[in-house]
């Protein structure tokens, strides 16, 4: 019996041998999961952005910020000069609070009635909203106390941190994930779905038949994603809808715009897909290299853990991961209701990635036989 289990044994193992890059990706896999979710699964946010509406400009506002900075969770991203230029800030990522000082701020701390400030928050994001707020109040308080003690006198508090929550006011989960979520289940079906196209005419022997047509290799590769581009839309509009109308997610913003960026999205998560299928040799390690690239944009992308949050290589590897991009778009628009003005910066990168890897996947596939 021990011999004939060994013979099996022995085969398997002579056919892992003979396939080492299946192996490879089977051990690397558990190495990227330990790395990333040791760095990147945490909520302890600092340095959030800060947008600073400063009407006072004394020494006492001045100081105030001082002290949101030197907390460690608020950085200071930008002095604005409006209401309006922090809500574009807002509404665009680049700042995730603003604190706003009115007018005579110095002269109401030495009043009887005290100072108040305004402390905006985006609540998009619960996990940044969250800590981002009980620090606010705290500070404030601390700030409070300290100009009692300074004063030396019993008297009512000479500040308050007034908050305030914007687009997601109760900081429900579900209104952050489901938006998040279509972004991950356009990329995992789309890179899926085209990550064994070339894969399966070389094990089905159709390869041959691409290869004696006069079809370039670029026509042929749009003609490899564009079938697929229009499944992966119908896709995005059935999450769109379950999650409208199922989880109670609406839509604040336009959906034709939303639409019309996905399809940016899907050339580059497609065009990942069809770069696999020219690397690997088999459907299967085509599954296992899909998997291997889909943990990066899981864990770094912002889908579950804030970018702000993580160490600065991994807030760079994450600046080349278009999900982050599509992310910002799909909140954006969903939760915020922005429009095409502000999401330019996202538009452009996910153009640029789509161009690079269509021609990544054109350049590697070989209109001959390996």
């Amino acid at each position: 019996m021990f011999s004939r289990l060994w013979t099996v044994m022995r085969k398997v193992f002579i056919h892992i041998r003979r396939d080492p890059r299946t192996l490879a990706v089977m051990f690397i896999a558990p190495l990227m999961q330990l790395i990333l979710l040791g760095y990147a699964a945490t909520t302890d946010v600092r340095n959030v952005p800060l947008a600073v509406f400063d009407q006072d400009r004394t020494a006492a506002s001045r100081d105030l910020v001082e002290a949101f900075v030197a907390s460690g969770q608020f950085a200071v991203a930008q002095h604005v000069g409006s209401d309006r230029e922090l809500a574009t800030l807002i509404d665009g990522g680049r700042a995730r609070a603003g604190l706003i000082i009115p007018p005579g701020y110095a002269a109401d701390l030495l009043g009887r009635r005290g100072a108040q400030v305004v402390f905006v928050l985006d609540g998009s994001d619960p996990s940044i909203a969250g800590s981002s707020l009980s620090a606010a109040r705290l500070i404030g308080q601390a700030k409070s106390v300290s100009i009692q003690t300074e004063r030396r006198a019993a008297i009512a508090p000479p500040l308050e941190v007034r908050t305030r929550v914007w687009y997601n006011p109760d900081m429900a989960s579900a209104v952050f994930m489901i938006p998040g979520l279509i972004g991950l289940v356009l990329q995992l079906q789309a890179t899926l779905l085209t990550s064994s196209a070339i894969v399966r005419e070389r094990e089905r022997g159709t390869i041959e038949q691409l290869i004696i047509t006069p079809i370039s290799p670029f026509e042929l590769i749009l003609g490899k994603i564009l079938p697929y581009a229009l499944v992966a839309l119908l896709i995005t509009l059935e999450v769109l809808i379950l999650g409208t109308f199922w989880f109670g997610v609406p839509i604040k913003g336009d959906v034709g715009l939303l639409l019309a960026i996905s399809c940016l999205f899907l050339i580059s998560t497609l065009s990942i897909g069809l770069l696999i299928s020219t690397v690997a040799n088999t459907q299967q390690e085509a599954f296992l290299l899909t998997f291997l690239t889909l943990l990066p944009s899981v864990f770094l992308s912002g889908f579950i853990y804030p970018v702000a949050a993580m160490p600065g290589a991994l807030q760079f590897i994450s600046g080349i991961i278009p999900l982050t991009y599509y992310l910002i778009v799909v909140r954006g628009i969903v939760i915020k209701g922005v429009d095409v003005a502000v999401l330019l910066p996202q538009i452009g990168a996910l153009a640029l990635f789509g161009a690079i890897l269509i021609i990544a996947a054109t350049a590697r596939f070989r209109k001959r036989l390996d």
